[in-house]
């Protein structure tokens, strides 16, 4: 049973990011650079978070300080590898076989999101993901028996979030918009801070999928999607399948 919830629960953690790897960047090459700067610039961050707090040793018992200043340091590493890839860009291009479109800011922004939602992934459950493949019996104690679930449920949450909140992130940043930047920063330290909540419930993650679900309408939009576009991409799907 502990092997099945293993790759169960890794499935359900990191299945959604690694079908976007490999649907939408596993063929470029440009893509995949920009990914693995993604990944690096979110270790940047949590070495920085670890630096200060092993510096600030009175309040290492304290959770809520390293939550706190580990999203504030991601944010401002998002910042950083905006304005290196905005610097970088015309020297990428010369990685790709495409031609430039009026897309590219979105695809950079998108694919290095992604790059920073894996590498949290990737720390946020992989120790859990080491417990469940056991011995012991998870709620045994009184404890919920839902925990490797909801930890998993919350890892693919914060991936798909990284990725939409780097598209609305860069774009902010591009039109100075700074409510938007804003919002990133504001839904990231709200939904880090919901994880404070031991055990995780229902209750934790019905709002945290709530917010993934604005976050990625208003990512959607801003990259200049319409409703018309997702019915016309449904509507070719379904005549794709009826015609097979």
């Amino acid at each position: 049973m502990t092997v099945k919830e293993f790759f169960g629960c890794t499935f359900i953690a990191y299945g959604p990011a690694f079908a976007l790897f490999i649907f939408t960047i596993a063929r470029e090459p440009l893509r995949i650079i920009i990914l693995i700067a993604g990944c690096f610039f979110w270790l940047l961050s949590l070495l920085f978070s670890s630096v200060l707090w092993n510096i600030v040793w009175p309040l290492k018992d304290q959770l809520a300080f390293g939550v706190v200043f580990s999203v504030l340091f991601q944010e401002i590493f998002r910042f950083f590898i905006y304005k290196l890839l905005r610097k970088a860009d015309e020297g990428l291009q010369t990685f790709s076989d495409e031609p430039p479109t009026a897309s590219d800011k979105h695809t950079i922004a998108y694919v290095a999101g992604l790059g920073f939602g894996l590498m949290s992934g990737a720390f946020s459950l992989v120790n859990v993901l080491a417990m469940a493949t056991g011995p012991g019996t998870v709620g045994i104690n009184g404890d919920t028996p839902y925990f490797f679930l909801t930890s998993a449920l919350m890892t693919s949450c914060f991936i798909l979030l990284h990725t939409f909140w780097n598209v609305i992130f860069f774009w902010g940043c591009d039109k100075r918009n700074f409510p938007a930047v804003g919002f990133v920063v504001g839904f990231h330290m709200l939904i880090s801070c919901l994880t404070l909540i031991r055990p995780l419930q229902p209750a934790t993650i019905i709002p945290a999928y709530c917010i993934l679900l604005v976050t990625m309408a208003i990512a959607y939009k801003l990259v200049g999607g319409s409703v018309n576009n997702l019915m016309a991409f449904l509507t070719c799907k379904r005549a794709g399948y009826a015609s097979n």
